[in-house]
């Protein structure tokens, strides 16, 4: 094919998606040219599956993109439509935001924001080459011909390269929500030698909500108090709208059963592997035999269309038994199917073949972010997305990139998990997956990121203003209470009132704040210092400020021990390893130990520990050999 040069660039990002997104913002914003390249405009911020953001533990990757300068938290509070804090019956580290969105509207501001940003260029072409020179990549061929020259790529193609949609026994060449697949960038990667593998993902039907009882179903409200994903948002006022719970039951899981050997899951035509912690409904029948029901939860698509999202009703079967199975359901019995589920098959990358950039191993200048890396979910995906742009324009500055570890946000434990562990099935963030949670609250992401984000070159000066502000406030308030004290004779009945031990001697409020039954908003009635806003007469301490106030003190204790192990994590994340180390001449190393050192190449210590394969004695090898050659350099 003939090419001819239509243009150059700094940083060339490959996908519109939610990685593709941030990716492309992030090294705009920091001055550099950049080119967004999608196969279609509307695949910008789509949602081809759930209509929401944010979720158990993906909450908190939305409130921690958000304080390193990233979109998406602006983005969902312009175009959410339901807003629910999740876990609120167990402790602040498991809280999670989620919000259901407006699809459509999440699309359009995304777009419109991306198109109004200086330094980035958007086009609707269809990347068929990656061009690499001398080991570096050096730009992209699209489909016309058309030749991008860039310092740096990133690879953000999510579920689309050579994908394919399985519908029972149909299964078509095609991306996503009925978009058309990417077939010519996977052989070129492969030329490379990029090696690819298969993965798997699906999504549910979506039908038509004027055809549902919801009678018959059990109504699921937002909150009353809309809490916003980004730090520079006040609470905002929206006119919520209601989702809706059912359940399968016997007759659901009989229809499925007599057509599991119709599922491409189940006969054979699907070769990728799926997500564990997100099975197809058939998936569901078959290894919880013992359960008579499964949740089914309808969600609304948008505030303009009667489309309803039927969520944990994936599947591979054909239309016929989806639409068998899904009347079976109280309140579907009439229900009409407008898009049918189905599964998608992709080519994505072995993610250890990856530094903790996000810079791939073999080809200098590639970055590489979101389902290509082997990851599931909107919100694992821009999180990806931010730290290749940041590190694709730190590079282009000559400056270190920018790494979070394992203790300092979920994005670290994220990159870290594909990067060093691996994942043998589509990778979903999880509270459980971090060490070290009671520190990674997503109420105080902006208290850990901020400065970080600033340093890099994101963070707005408003929005460093308002951060500061906020650090300042909750320092002088805990500062405040530690020096204010009562006596019994102030305090007891509010005590008793709250069915509190009364005092023996005098006692800061700080310390009286640590009992389970006083809450910082019930002090006030013993607190008559407390700073008021003079405009309003309220406590000038509120919202994300007094929520801050109120975890560090009651969870203090839990804190500081958790700290003490981020500092003995920390020893040895410091103990540095040199990526040219050449494990195979090391003694004492395991085979085992020395082929997974020698590919993944760890940065300390403390990464190699967490390689699988790599045990206890194979670290203790890596030690003495530290040891000694520090000794020998002392000598020298």
């Amino acid at each position: 094919m003939n090419t001819f040069l239509m243009g150059e660039y700094d940083v060339i990002v490959v996908g519109a998606g939610h990685a593709g997104c941030e990716a492309a913002l992030a090294p705009a914003r920091m001055g550099f040219k950049t080119l967004m390249l999608s196969m279609t405009l509307e695949s910008i911020a789509m949602m081809p599956c759930n209509p929401s953001i944010g979720g158990t533990g993906k909450g908190h990757l939305v409130r921690e993109i958000d304080a390193l300068g990233g979109e998406m938290g602006l983005n969902i509070d312009k175009a959410f439509i339901q807003c629910t804090m999740l876990n609120t019956s167990k402790g602040p580290a498991v809280h999670s935001l989620r919000a259901q969105a407006d699809k459509q509207q999440y699309h359009y501001h995304m777009k419109k924001t991306m198109e109004a940003q200086e330094n980035l260029d958007i086009k609707q072409a269809e990347v068929v080459e990656l061009l690499v020179e001398d080991g570096k990549a050096c730009g992209v061929v699209v489909k016309t011909g058309a030749k991008y020259l860039g310092k740096t790529v990133i690879l953000a193609t999510g579920t689309y390269l050579a994908g394919k949609i399985f519908i029972g026994e149909s299964v078509v060449e095609g991306g996503p929500n009925g978009l058309a697949a990417a077939n010519g960038l996977s052989e070129s990667l492969e030329k490379h030698g990029i090696g690819l593998r298969r993965f798997k993902t699906g999504t549910p039907a979506r039908v038509d909500g004027s055809t549902i009882d919801y009678e018959k179903t059990i109504p699921q409200y937002g909150d009353e108090k809309n809490v916003p994903f980004s730090f520079m948002n006040d609470p905002i006022k929206k006119d919520q709208v209601k989702c809706y719970l059912t359940y399968t039951n016997e007759k659901t899981h009989e229809v499925i059963k007599a057509n599991i050997h119709r599922s491409a899951l189940y006969g054979g035509k699907i070769v990728g592997i799926g997500p564990r912690y997100c099975p197809s409904i058939e998936d569901k029948v078959v290894r919880f035999a013992d359960k008579e029901r499964h949740q089914t939860f309808i969600e609304p698509e948008g505030l303009y269309t009667n489309e309803m999202y039927v969520q944990g009703m994936s599947t591979s079967l054909p239309e016929d038994v989806q639409i068998e199975f899904y009347r079976t359901i109280p309140g579907l019995e009439n229900v009409k199917i407008v898009r049918p589920a189905y599964a998608i098959e992709y080519d994505c990358i072995d993610s250890t073949t990856l530094k903790l950039s996000l810079e791939h191993r073999l080809i200098e200048n590639l970055f590489c972010a979101g389902q290509f890396n082997g990851s599931s979910g909107y919100e694992e995906a821009a999180a990806q997305g931010l730290i290749a742009g940041i590190n694709a324009a730190l590079k282009l500055q000559g400056r270190e990139p920018l790494i979070l570890d394992r203790s300092e946000a979920y994005i670290g434990v994220l990159i870290d998990d594909l990067v060093t562990k691996g994942t043998s099935e589509p990778y979903r963030i999880m509270t459980s997956r971090a060490e070290y949670r009671l520190l990674l609250r997503q109420d105080n992401a902006d208290l850990r990121l901020t400065e970080k984000g600033r340093e890099v070159g994101l963070v707005s000066d408003e929005r460093y203003e308002r951060f500061l502000e906020k650090k300042r406030m909750v320092e002088e308030e805990l500062e405040r209470l530690a020096n204010t004290s009562v006596g019994p004779k102030d305090a007891d009945e509010f005590l008793i009132k709250y069915g509190s031990t009364p005092l023996k001697q005098r006692c800061s409020l700080m310390d009286l704040m640590k009992r389970p039954q006083i809450s910082y908003e019930a002090l006030l009635e013993i607190d008559p210092n407390r700073p008021l806003d003079p405009s309003t007469g309220k406590p000038l301490v509120s919202g994300h400020i007094a929520e801050q106030v109120e975890v560090q003190i009651k969870y203090s204790g839990y804190i500081e021990k958790q700290l003490q192990q981020v500092e003995r994590f920390k020893k040895l994340e410091n103990r540095k390893l040199s990526p040219d180390l050449d494990y195979d001449a090391m003694d004492g190393l395991r085979i085992e130990a020395k082929q997974k050192l020698s590919k993944i190449k760890p940065l300390s210590v403390g990464q190699a520990s967490r390689i699988s394969g790599v045990s206890p004695a194979d670290i203790n090898v890596l030690l003495i050999h530290l040891e000694r050659t520090k000794r020998s350099n002392a000598d020298e």
